[in-house]
């Protein structure tokens, strides 16, 4: 296992951060292919057996029961302290159970500062080593979400605060938020990029780049997209309305750049997932991709894959069919 700062921390992190959305009760929430507890286990127990430190969840995964998973195997398998725990906040816990009640969500002080202990207590830990805002809240003054997140850090809850998709001048306008008061400023963006959706390198990027913020890019694999034949489904995919949705529209070429893929997969003799992937990790502001695993092999293709080195004739072929797509993931 490769280890990185994260952004310009001193946080050491695994090159890979295991994404735990796939861990959760099956009954709770609207994913019915989360894995519970048991087949989670295995997963887990093999992220941390090849170095895996870094893990990512969120208080509305299948109702808080992915943070509940990851805080109980986590204690079978390592030490707290050798571990990089990231979640989430912004939508309620209970958020496909119906309707949510008045402060359950979004990013008031309230909503901050209720939902870190109610991760706490069901991870099983004292601190997060990474709290992250999981969208931008249009209803709550920024000023008020900073001091917050910032008092989340002093009081030892949280070790780093870091954000998730949104435009880049409201990232911006956070950190200078942060910046004119002294308050603890975003550290990393958890934003959306792979193959299919690039829109991200127009101002994002760049933006953290100059910042000096650690990218770690969720589905960068386009929820298994890029990981198959197109046209080829799996029972996720077919439940997946999100993902659906950001693909919809582009489908054709969209499929144009699965083709490429799949064609230097063959040519490599290696899975397509490994050749995706490490289109991601070649992106100068990536500290870690989030990987998603339903099976131990996954995180071996995902390791591989830090050590595939591919040419300029291979990434410009890969990149080549891409067309601009409408701007998805947080809308």
């Amino acid at each position: 296992m490769q280890y990185v700062k994260l952004g310009n921390t001193g946080l050491d992190i695994s090159r890979l951060c295991l994404g735990c959305m796939t861990f959760g009760d099956p009954d709770a929430g609207t994913h019915p292919w989360t894995l519970d507890v048991q087949q989670s286990r295995p997963i887990i127990r093999h992220a941390v057996e090849q170095g895996i430190n870094f893990f990512d969840t969120a208080n509305s995964y299948s109702a808080g029961t992915s943070e509940v998973i990851l805080g109980q195997l986590l204690k079978e398998f390592t030490r707290r302290e050798d571990t990089v725990i990231a979640t989430k906040v912004f939508y309620p816990a209970n958020m496909w159970q119906g309707a949510s009640k008045p402060n359950e969500q979004g990013l008031s002080r309230k909503a901050i500062l209720s939902s870190i202990d109610a991760s706490l207590t069901r991870l099983g830990v004292d601190y997060v080593d990474l709290y992250q805002v999981h969208r931008w809240d249009y209803h709550t003054p920024i000023e008020e979400t900073m001091e917050a997140l910032h008092d989340v850090v002093k009081a030892g809850k949280a070790r780093y605060i870091g954000a998730s998709s949104m435009y880049a001048w409201q990232f911006a306008k956070a950190q200078h938020v942060a910046a004119a008061n002294g308050w603890s400023r975003f550290v990393s963006m958890q934003n959306y990029l792979n193959l299919l959706y690039r829109e991200e390198e127009r101002e994002m990027i760049p933006l953290c780049l100059d910042q000096g913020v650690g990218l770690m890019p969720w589905s960068p694999l386009a929820r298994g997209r890029l990981t198959r034949p197109k046209g080829q489904e799996t029972a996720r995919t077919l439940s997946d309305v999100s993902g659906k949705s950001f693909y919809a529209g582009t489908e054709v070429e969209d499929g144009r750049v699965i083709d490429v893929v799949e064609q230097i997969a063959s040519e490599r003799g290696l899975p397509m997932a490994q050749v995706a992937l490490a289109w991601v990790l070649r992106h100068r502001a990536v500290s870690a991709p989030i990987i998603g695993a339903s099976k131990p092999g996954h995180l071996d293709d995902a390791i591989a894959a830090l050590g595939l080195q591919m040419s300029d004739e291979e990434v410009a072929r890969l990149e080549a069919p891409y067309v601009p797509h409408a701007v998805t993931g947080f809308k």
